[in-house]
């Protein structure tokens, strides 16, 4: 059975005491940052608190085309209706994690991965790449809807462009959807097969829902996933759990 690892811990702090080129491939969706509200922003810079780049847009906006403010737990100045903001399903504040990460973070990224896929990178100050990914989300209309209907990454590698389509929420081992930013199992299992070879090790540095760990599992590949938060780490936890323990069946 393949070694899968999840880690409650910075990410940064994770790839610094790696050696040069520990993994084969990086697959990561990092917090875009500029999501949040500017009153978001300032309490963000009191507190210490600077990303990169996309921490620092003049128009706010995130992966759903608004803000992130309806998951800042007691947020006064919601974008879209004003007032409170009602609690997510888990209850979590995510102000101390949606931060763009700054340039030593993908500097890290490319120093202890041979290969990597970055999603939102059209976010990010990274070099050219041939190789992009397109994400069709199929219960999307492209026309007409807040959210997103296609999502784009970013890629190191020296091939073609490629488009694939799924649901936004779907795939062996969904569960219940409780990250704001959840991808499908399935998405990560075409890239699994399109850009990883059998042995290599895979590196998520933000883990959230571990939907890239259950489908890491499911093909055989080792894989070490890094989640900052607490609350959606054990709930990640839980879910993978439950997805290993069926599959164990069938080893």
């Amino acid at each position: 059975m393949p070694e899968s690892i999840a880690l409650n811990c910075d990410c940064m702090e994770y790839m610094r005491s790696l050696p040069d080129k520990a993994f084969d491939l990086a697959v990561v969706d990092p917090p875009y940052g500029g999501g949040c509200s500017q009153s978001v922003k300032a309490e963000r810079e009191r507190a210490g608190l600077h990303g990169g780049s996309a921490d620092y847009e003049s128009k706010p906006r995130s992966r759903f085309g608004g803000i992130f403010d309806r998951y800042y737990i007691g947020s006064p100045d919601r974008w879209d209706m004003g007032g409170e903001v009602p609690p997510t399903n888990t209850g979590a504040d995510i102000r101390h994690w949606d931060i763009a990460p700054p340039p030593e973070y993908f500097n890290e990224l490319a120093r202890v991965s041979k290969n990597q896929i970055i999603w939102g990178g059209n976010y990010f100050d990274l070099p050219p790449t041939r190789c992009f990914l397109v994400w069709r989300k199929l219960n999307i209309p492209l026309e007409g809807f807040s959210m997103a209907p296609v999502e784009y990454a970013w890629t190191s590698f020296n091939l073609n462009a490629a488009m694939c389509e799924f649901f936004s929420s779907g795939g062996s081992g969904r569960g219940e959807r409780f990250h704001p930013t959840q991808k499908p199992v399935d998405l990560y299992t075409w890239i699994f097969k399109h850009y990883a070879k059998p042995g290599d090790r895979i590196l998520d540095t933000h883990l959230g829902s571990g939907s890239s760990r259950i489908a890491a599992y499911s093909l055989g590949f080792d894989f070490v996933g890094c989640e900052i938060d607490k609350t959606y780490f054990e709930l990640e936890e839980k879910r993978f759990e439950t997805f290993s323990s069926q599959q164990s069946l069938f080893y």
